[in-house]
Order: structure tokens, then sequence, then C-alpha cells
């Protein structure tokens, strides 16, 4: 049986992977592959199709790929949004990325439980300025 992939199971799709963006906290960055995780799917690429086209209104700069690198022809707008919100950074030799093992977050089990995640930026060990 063939599972129906219209254009009402792609606006479910779109609304449910905003939903999980504006979730993550400032500071806090999820991958394309993680949102569609959070999801129960596989479909990263999908992911970043949604943000492409409906993320203006999100905060797109949260949704990172695998490799803590920011959305493609977004680095500059995006690291001014890390800077603000204190977003861990790792300054190679010749070019920065998020630091994923510090700031990778992962929505609640239940999604409509705010609860704390333990993200602190008063934390001694969280910078103050990355940068």
């Amino acid at each position: 049986m063939e599972q129906d992939s219209g254009p009402e199971q792609e606006q479910d799709f779109g609304a449910d992977v905003a939903e999980v963006v504006r979730l993550i906290p400032p500071g806090r960055v999820m991958t394309y592959g993680d949102v569609a995780a959070a999801l129960g799917s596989r479909a990263s690429r999908a992911v970043g199709k949604v943000m492409a086209h409906e993320g203006a209104d999100l905060p797109w700069w949260r949704v990172v790929r695998s490799g803590g690198l920011p959305p493609v022809h977004h680095e500059a707008r995006a690291h001014e949004h890390y800077r603000a919100e204190g977003t861990p950074i790792v300054q190679g030799r010749t070019a920065w990325r998020i630091d994923m093992r510090r700031a990778r977050w992962s929505p609640p089990a239940d999604a409509d439980d705010q609860s704390d995640d333990g993200y602190d930026p008063t934390d001694p060990g969280f910078p103050s300025d990355p940068f």
C-alpha cells in the first residue's frame, strides 16, 4: 500500500517542522536530521526544504548542518544571531562552526512539556562571548 504524500501531508510536515524549530531555546541548535528524527522521520532534506521556503518567520539559524555549520549562504547573518544568543562556537584555522557537543538540543519526550532543559548561559562553563 502506497503512503499518501500529497499537498496536505506536506503542509502537516511543514507545520510539524515549524513547531519543533520554535521549541529550540536561544543558544542551542538542532541539525536538519535532528528535527526530522524528532518527528519520527529520516527526511532531513525535507526539513531543509521547509526551512528554505517557510523558515523566514522561524529561528532558522538554530537549525544547522550535521557538522555544526550554519545554513548555506546565511553564514554571516547566522553568526550575528549566534553571538547575540551566546551559542557555543569552535574556531578553526580557517573557519568556525557550532560546538555541537555543547549546543545540540533535543526536545523533551513530551513536546508539550516546556520543562527546563538544563540550558543556563550564566553557567561558568558556558562562554559569555564565544567570539
